[in-house]
Order: structure tokens, then sequence, then C-alpha cells
């Protein structure tokens, strides 16, 4: 009982300081962390689970800030469409 408690508190307790975190930094960290273990996973299979969760947090560190990118400007893109809407206008097409 007291093994279950620990590992209990060992999975809460980091989550507990993301949660003053913004988007960007919490996407940021989830893709690496996702990318660390799937990276460390295929690692393990190759021979270097090291090598393998390196590659994979940095591929999943980029994946999290390309995902936050085009989150960002979808909800840009909404909101200039939505005030254009609201106000009658034609909104301003994206670049």
């Amino acid at each position: 009982m007291k093994k279950l408690i620990l590992a209990a508190a060992l999975a809460v307790v980091p989550l507990a300081g993301c949660s003053d975190m913004t988007t960007t930094q919490q996407r940021a960290l989830s893709g690496t962390a996702i990318g660390a273990g799937g990276g460390a996973i295929i690692g393990a299979i190759a021979g270097n689970a090291g090598l393998g969760a390196g590659i994979g947090a940095a591929a999943g560190l980029a994946g999290g800030l390309i995902f936050n990118k085009v989150k960002q400007d979808q909800a840009a893109s909404y909101s200039a469409g939505y005030q254009a809407g609201a106000s009658g206008q034609m909104p301003t097409p994206p670049r």
C-alpha cells in the first residue's frame, strides 16, 4: 500500500509544477516528453536507448512548437474572422 501511495505521489507532484505554464510551454514539454519516450523505445530496439531518447526529444520539441504555432495561427484567424463578421466587414486574408 505504501508503494502505491508513493507511486501516485511521484506521478502527481511533477504535474503540479505545470499548472502555471503557458500553452506554448505545455505543448513544448509534452512534445519533448512524448518524443523522448518514443525515441527511447525505438532506440532500445535498435540498441541505443539514450541516443534514441535524445533524438526523439529533439523531434518532439520541434513537433510541439510547430503544433503550437499552427494552433495560435488558427485562433488568430478565427478571431479575425469573427471580428470582421461582427462588424459586417470582409476579413483580411491571412499572410
